[in-house]
């Protein structure tokens, strides 16, 4: 490897040569720890020089610790880089102690710091031309491991630089790399930078000794140490090894951990072929039972004890079956142990000849493990972007893996499971991209708490990945949260449709109009409409914008436009406002695009739901109408506990005031009507008693949605294409269910849930002002055309219906009656048509006449049917006689075959 650089190089190279600085070495280390043996020589003397200028005080730093996810008293999930569970001095087995001091520093007690014999063994070995070797005492050791994890706690990844007149070229490194040379540079130097890595260690050792017992020493020593891999710390060792914590640790288990220590990824017992010896097991056991091709050195110790007849053969290929190079690091420390009289000679075989038997408990890290995936990884992408957790990403990453915290966050597994539950049951993962066009489907369900922003669910229908190869292989798989943003969660959002129809809904009311005011919400071009911030919009192509199902629209009130989500109603109530105003309101109830952009609402298009919006964010708009105009962003933390105990600060969102109490309450009156028979999301209304409100949005066929809430919890359903596709989720099924109509029974069940367990109040009334009605000039139309009366009542703020052909001389599809009649009428009231069917007439008025003149006068006014019904002779009657009567009466409108009957006097009667 390349030579390190270092930093005393030239003091230390002035000294008699390496041999003699292997003397010197003894004698500045007799001068530490014995300062009472005399030392004297030129030699000595600067090399003392040298140690005592060298830093002698070390701060241990805080050992790094798995950060744990908690939802309620359940564990959500853990991260870490080192997988430790540091214990109390009381909470480790004695015997561990003993296992590592007698194989490690049997001295401990005695020695100040340093081991005098063992480190002038190794300076005497090093000084030879081989390879730097130990003789650390546990101080020492401790030392070591605190500058290794400080050096990894301070890993980065290094980008890689070009070379320049002046500076050399940096060769890329990944952090896993960088991790790797921290442990190389704290034990494998060689040369003078060994030398003086090696002192440095001394210095430090003796100074701790001097702030520190033994006892806090030697248990701090277990704590931070590695067993392999990401297991750091006696009692993660002992749980994943054994399944058991530190406390209850057998003198065998003991002493295969104490034997880990001088590299634990040599011995480590977690791999399925043994301890790693050049990739392959140290041993093969032949037919017979004997053993062939096995380095009988490391267990040497149990051919000793067959020769000796203390045990079996069988006893030895039982006790060698497997890891059998940690099988003789552990035989070499009960060996040591027996020598300093911690166990007996018996103890020492009954651990020789026991099997290595492990009981691999793994601990799982990352969200992949978690039982809400997503969820979690929303939680990840809050901390990584908080400052509440550090200032850059580097530290944040560390306060997720290093800094030891629990993080309770506001998951609720009540709403979780249930939102789970309905989502495996409902949207598939994936679906048959033959079949289904290439749709890349997918759905997500969150659940907020209005009064608190509290994110109490988030589930989605795709299995939750990290690896890319695999997401982009297959569908079903994703490392997206749906309902997330760019920056919380790595999605861009899906256009709201008409979801997004709330924000013109609180503009118009902010403005004082009523939702019972009249609007031509016919199908017609889409009208001009004003922007103060951005320049108006103006139709120049005369497109049109269509309703669902391709309705034509037509006069009504936004509180009929909510209620069937109608297009032309919302654009014509956007006409008559600003749509800079309506962008306002967007901003001040939190929401943004996907990826982060301010929404200008420069086009009419944006009216009705064009823009990209994250699921989380509209259920947050949506909440703080039902919170009475209160907006409490969306929070996933409740607290965040450091490793010593002590409270931490969470990210700052604050609930601030966004809708007077007035506009929510109106706001909510209206989105009311949209759950309740009738209204378009009125499938997805639990049914349970607790008042609801909500809203449905469909864009273009290809993005659904459904976000409904109670006083207490809003829930928000997205279903449709996650990669910006545009097939159609109409006429396709599954699961018995159209995909367009899945978000229903997904919003109804989460919705059910939380109002399970949180219910919802009655929402308070509307503002009466924002309901008035207006009275209009109602024009009297009778004699025009249907179509031309029609035209003119819905231009005039009504709603028209056409009744049943009535009796009357106008046919020809024109109107023969209206109810009401002409005057003035409610604004949005209905008029009721009635076409004359041309058969209808007025029966003259014939008394007085006689009785030829009045049967000429019926039968001219079209009344054929006609009798002569009493008749009172009268000397005093005209000649020809004279009517008194008719039935019908004179001026009575009636069908000109209805019969007329005439009373009348005469002479003779007839």
């Amino acid at each position: 490897m390349p030579e390190n650089k270092r930093t005393a190089s030239g003091a230390l190279g002035g000294i008699v040569g390496l041999v003699g600085l292997s003397a010197v070495a003894g004698l500045l280390v007799t001068a530490a720890v014995t300062p009472a043996i005399a030392v004297s020589g030129a030699a000595a003397s600067s090399a003392i020089t040298i140690f005592d200028n060298m830093p002698s005080y070390l701060q241990p730093d805080e050992l790094m610790q798995p950060t744990t996810l908690m939802a309620g008293d359940q564990v959500l999930a853990k991260f870490y880089d080192q997988n430790r569970s540091p214990v109390t001095f009381d909470q480790v087995n004695p015997v561990m102690y003993d296992a590592i001091l007698s194989s490690e520093d049997p001295r401990y007690y005695q020695h100040g710091g340093v081991d005098l014999i063992g480190t002038t063994r190794a300076l005497l070995s090093n000084a030879s031309g081989g390879e730097t070797q130990g003789g650390s005492s546990i101080s020492q050791q401790y030392v070591k491991n605190v500058l290794v994890q400080r050096c990894e706690r301070d890993a980065r990844a290094i980008p890689a630089v070009e070379a320049t007149d002046s500076t050399p070229a940096v060769e890329a490194k990944s952090r896993d790399e960088v991790l790797q040379a921290c442990a190389l540079e704290a034990i494998q130097s060689d040369g003078a930078a060994g030398y003086q890595r090696k002192l440095q260690e001394m210095r430090y050792a003796v100074q701790l000794e001097k702030e520190y017992t033994k006892d806090q020493i030697l248990l701090g020593y277990l704590n931070i140490a590695n067993f392999g891999g990401t297991t750091y710390g006696i009692d993660a060792a002992a749980r994943y090894y054994f399944n058991t914590p530190a406390a209850n640790l057998t003198v065998g288990q003991s002493a295969i951990l104490a034997g880990m220590v001088q590299n634990p990824n040599r011995f480590r017992i977690d791999l399925p072929t043994g301890s790693i010896s050049d990739g392959e097991t140290a041993y093969n056991k032949a037919p017979d039972g004997s053993i062939d091709d096995v380095d009988q050195g490391t267990i040497q110790a149990l051919y000793t004890l067959r020769d000796n007849g203390e045990i079996t053969q069988d006893q030895l290929v039982a006790a060698a079956d497997g890891y059998s190079e940690t099988k003789g690091r552990q035989l070499y420390v009960l060996s040591r142990m027996e020598a300093d009289g911690k166990i007996t000679h018996e103890q020492y075989v009954s651990f020789a000849i026991e099997p290595i038997t492990p009981a691999i408990t793994p601990t799982t890290q990352g969200c992949a493990a978690s039982a809400a995936p997503y969820f979690c990884q929303y939680v990840v992408s809050t901390i990584l972007n908080s400052p509440a957790f550090g200032e850059g990403t580097d530290d944040r990453v560390n306060a997720l893996r290093q800094d030891g915290l629990t993080i309770q966050t506001t998951l609720d597994w009540n709403v979780q499971n249930a939102a789970q539950e309905t989502m495996s049951e409902n949207a598939p993962t994936n679906l048959d991209p033959a079949r289904y066009d290439n749709l890349k489907f997918g759905a997500t369900a969150v659940s907020l708490e209005a009064k608190t922003g509290r994110l109490l669910a988030l589930a989605q229908n795709t299995k939750f990945t990290q690896d890319p190869t695999l997401a982009d292989s297959d569908p079903s798989y994703s490392s997206i949260v749906f309902a997330g943003d760019s920056d919380n969660g790595g999605s861009i959002g899906f256009s709201a449709g008409s979801t997004f129809k709330l924000f013109t809904l609180i503009d118009w009311l902010e403005k004082g109009h009523s939702l019972n005011e009249t609007l031509n919400g016919r199908l017609q071009p889409v009208p001009n409409m004003k922007n103060s911030c951005q320049g108006p919009w103006v139709n120049t192509t005369k497109y049109t914008i269509n309703n669902f199902n391709e309705s034509r629209g037509y006069v009504g009130t936004p509180m009929m436009f909510t209620r069937d989500s109608l297009n032309t109603g919302y654009l014509a109530m956007a006409a008559e406002l600003d749509l800079c105003d309506i962008a306002n309101v967007v901003k001040k109830m939190g929401v943004k695009t996907g990826d982060g952009k301010e929404i200008l609402m420069a086009n009419a298009n944006e009216v009705i739901g064009s823009d990209n919006i994250s699921p989380i964010a509209m259920a947050g708009a949506f909440s703080t109408v039902a919170n009475g105009g209160t907006r409490c962003p969306a929070k996933v933390i409740d607290k965040v506990t450091a490793a010593d105990g002590s409270e931490r600060p969470i990210p700052d969102q604050q609930c601030e005031t966004a809708l007077t109490p007035e506009i929510a309450a109106t706001a909510a009156y209206a989105l009311q009507g949209v759950m309740q028979g009738g209204g378009t999301g009125s499938q997805a209304n639990p049914g349970d008693g607790t008042p609801v409100l909500g809203k449905t949005g469909t864009h273009e066929a290809h993005e659904t949605w459904m976000i409904e809430s109670s006083t207490n919890v809003t829930t928000a359903v997205w279903v449709g294409n996650w990669d910006g596709g545009t097939v159609s989720l109409f006429q396709k099924f599954a699961n018995g269910l159209q995909l367009s109509d899945m978000r229903y029974r997904l919003a109804r069940d989460v919705q059910r849930a939380a109002d399970d367990v949180y219910g919802g109040d009655r929402f308070p009334d509307p503002a009466s002002n924002l309901l008035r009605t207006q009275q209009r000039d109602l024009p009297n139309v009778v004699g025009q055309s249907i179509d031309s009366a029609t035209s003119t009542l819905q231009n005039a703020g009504f709603r028209v219906t056409v009744g049943d052909p009535i009796d009357s001389e106008l046919g020809g599809d024109r109107v023969a009656a209206q109810n009401p009649g002409g005057g003035s009428a409610p604004a949005g009231s209905q008029i009721t048509l009635s076409p004359g069917n041309g058969k209808g007439g007025t029966v003259p008025d014939v008394v007085g006449r006689s009785i030829n003149a009045a049967q000429n006068d019926l039968k001219n006014a079209g009344f054929t049917n006609f009798s002569i019904g009493d008749c009172k002779k009268s000397d005093k009657a005209p000649d020809g006689g004279q009517v008194t009567a008719s039935n019908p009466a004179g001026g009575t409108a009636a069908n000109k075959d209805t019969p007329v009957v005439l009373n009348v006097s005469a002479k003779d009667c007839p």
